[in-house]
Formats: structure tokens, C-alpha cells, sequence
């Protein structure tokens, strides 16, 4: 075991730095591989996670514009575009996650679909139960969908 290790229980701050330090200075023996691995693993997971989030928030609001017309605000218009700009930054970064955005649509539209309903007080059957945005849509950045 490394003779750092222990500080990543102690003070995870200080464990990082001394990590950066001995990977930039080559003293590869000295690291704590074990603990270093996860970390850079949930690095990746958290982006993963942060594109459904994000995704959901998006979802939502293309559904409330699509479906409640008469509600429609600047404020949606804002959300729509904070979202896609987040997540388009995530894949600037990291664009091997792209596929993300298909293989999590299923279940991230379930939960925009709950929220929509749950917002803008209409029957869940306003709602389609399948999306009907394609990924393009979803994040081009002029898509705004219509009656």
C-alpha cells in the first residue's frame, strides 16, 4: 500500500493534490492506484449522471412548451437553452458519451413525463407515453416543438 493512502479517508483535498504531484513528477510506485482508479471512474459517472439530469429538466420543458401553448414563457425558453448548453458542454469535453443521450432517452422520458404532469397539472394522457423528440431534436439549438 502506497504510504499516502490512508490520507484519502483523512483529508480528500490533500489526497488529490499529492496524487497530481506524483503523477506529474513520474513517481508511479508512490501512488494510490486502488483509490485513484475510482475516483477517475466516478469522474465519468458523474458526467453521465449529470447529462440525465440534465436531460430531464429538458424533456420536461419541451413537453410543457408542446403541450401547454398558453402557458409558454421566456423563463422556458431560458431552462430549454441552460439545459441543452450544459449538456452540449459535457459532450465538448467528453464526446464518447453522445451515445448517452439514446440509450438513457427511455427512462430519463418517463421521469420528464412524470414532472410535465406533475407541473402543469394536465392528465398524464396529454402526454405521449413514448418520447416524441428524436435526439437531434432534443438538442438542436433552434428546436422548439409545436402544436
Amino acid at each position: 500500500m502506497p504510504r499516502n493512502a490512508a490520507a484519502y479517508d483523512e483529508d480528500f483535498f490533500a489526497w488529490t493534490e499529492e496524487q497530481a504531484r506524483l503523477l506529474r513528477a513520474g513517481e508511479l510506485a508512490e501512488i494510490d492506484a486502488l483509490n485513484l482508479a475510482e475516483e477517475v471512474e466516478s469522474v465519468g459517472k458523474s458526467d453521465r449522471r449529470e447529462i440525465r439530469s440534465r436531460l430531464i429538466v429538458l424533456l420536461a420543458h419541451l413537453l410543457k412548451w408542446r403541450f401547454q401553448p398558453d402557458a409558454r414563457s421566456s423563463g422556458w425558453v431560458g431552462t430549454i437553452r441552460e439545459q441543452r448548453d450544459q449538456i452540449e458542454a459535457i459532450l465538448e469535453d467528453s464526446p464518447s458519451l453522445r451515445p448517452v443521450i439514446a440509450e438513457v432517452l427511455s427512462r430519463t422520458y418517463k421521469r420528464a413525463h412524470a414532472i410535465a404532469t406533475e407541473e402543469t397539472g394536465l392528465p398524464d394522457t396529454t402526454f405521449p407515453t413514448v418520447c416524441p423528440f428524436t435526439s437531434d431534436q432534443i438538442l438542436a439549438e433552434d428546436f422548439l416543438p409545436q402544436d
